[in-house]
């Protein structure tokens, strides 16, 4: 199985790209980062630290490293077999250029092999919305070859990753949590599904994103916002924190009430899930800032990601919703001096106050009743 796998960083590194090897892929990264393309072309392995209550270190072999805008991107999408990324969600368009150039150098060569792609970023569906700004730039006898011979695979990937450690001097070591879960769509494969341990196939794939969205990306981004607001630096500080954890928990509760109405899910299982979902968020080897986990407030702010996806589904279910409420109202008060989203948010709450700040950036109704209830918390915060 040959793999290409768009983006090495620890993300990469720590968690797609080592099921791929560990599948014993024949694996190729590609990035930007030219002192990482360069370690990973010198060494052709990397560390992995993997922490919980047993620590230990595994070696990634066997993996080399190409420019993601080079002729040899190209060239390797051409004759792939998974092609797969990790660069978050605004690198997307970035990266579907060369992947639209790979789908048409493959098609003059003539392979008709299956190509399965696979997008595993923070996000709904983002492997559908890859496809579309790939299909922008493809003609449309490309567009139809593509239909015929490349899958569009969704997935919904969940490992806690942090940043390299300070004083880390190896540009390829990363840290990853224990715990790891990659659910894709086996609707959408082209051919026979690879087999990759660690790679879970379902037919309910949005069953398995929204529970993912809704329980460990909205607790972490809320466990991150209140945990600034307490003046706390990590996600381990600010969980640790009673009145922090009393919020997190509840907003995962009301956001879990969503997903057992939508998706029938056990009750019981999904509370299982949520303390689960804690003690990740508590792990004392993973040191993770909450400046970090905040960043790109306008995205999680936005309509239909982790805090008012599920407010949303609470007031179509009719269900509480006071914690994820006070999640949001926190959100607006992120500031970082590093993340451009923290100071375009600062400047509409300066320019158009509050309300209407809040409503353009969820798309909720200015003079609605949840936008109201948000805003008095966040007034109240800053006092």
């Amino acid at each position: 199985m040959k793999a290409l796998h768009f983006g090495a960083g620890n993300i990469g590194r720590g968690f797609i790209g080592k099921l791929l090897a560990d599948a014993h892929a024949e694996l190729t990264f590609a990035d930007v980062n030219q002192t990482v393309l360069d370690a990973l072309n010198q060494r052709h392995s990397y560390p992995v630290r993997i922490v919980g209550e047993q620590e230990r270190t595994e070696t990634v072999s066997n993996v080399s490293a190409v420019n993601s805008g080079s002729d040899d991107a190209v060239a390797l999408i051409a004759d792939a077999d998974i092609v797969t990324t990790a660069v978050g969600p605004q690198i997307l368009a970035k990266i579907a250029g060369t992947i639209a150039k790979g789908l048409s150098e493959r098609r003059r060569q003539g392979n008709a092999r299956p190509l399965n792609i696979i997008a595993c970023e923070n996000m709904v569906r983002g492997t559908s919305q890859l496809k579309q700004q790939v299909f922008a730039v493809l003609s449309a006898d490309d567009q139809a070859w593509a239909e015929q011979h490349v899958g569009f695979v969704d997935s919904a990937v969940d490992r806690i990753v942090p940043p390299a450690e300070a004083g880390s001097d190896d540009p390829l070591a990363v840290t990853v949590e224990t715990f790891s879960e990659w659910i894709v769509d086996q609707t959408q494969f082209k051919g026979a599904p690879p087999a990759i341990a660690g790679m879970e196939l379902t037919d309910n794939l949005m069953a398995f994103v929204e529970r993912k969205l809704f329980t460990l990306n909205t607790g972490h981004a809320i466990t991150a916002y209140l945990g600034q607001q307490a003046g706390l630096q990590t996600i381990r500080d600010a969980i640790l924190d009673p009145a922090v954890r009393q919020v997190v928990k509840g907003a995962m509760v009301e956001s879990g009430a969503v997903l057992i109405k939508r998706y029938g899910f056990a009750p019981e299982k999904h509370a299982a899930y949520i303390e689960k979902i804690l003690s990740r968020f508590e792990n004392p080897y993973l040191h993770d800032d909450v400046e970090r986990v905040g960043r790109q407030p306008l995205r999680k702010l936005s309509a239909g990601d982790r805090l008012i996806k599920p407010l949303l589904g609470t007031l179509e279910y009719g269900l509480p919703h006071a914690n994820l409420i006070q999640g949001i109202a926190a959100a607006m008060h992120y500031r970082s001096a590093q993340d451009p989203q923290a100071q375009e948010l600062a400047q509409l709450l300066s320019e158009r106050g509050p309300k209407a700040a809040l409503a353009q950036i969820s798309g909720l109704p200015e003079d609605g009743e949840v936008v109201e209830q948000a805003v008095a918390v966040y007034n109240a915060m800053q006092k």
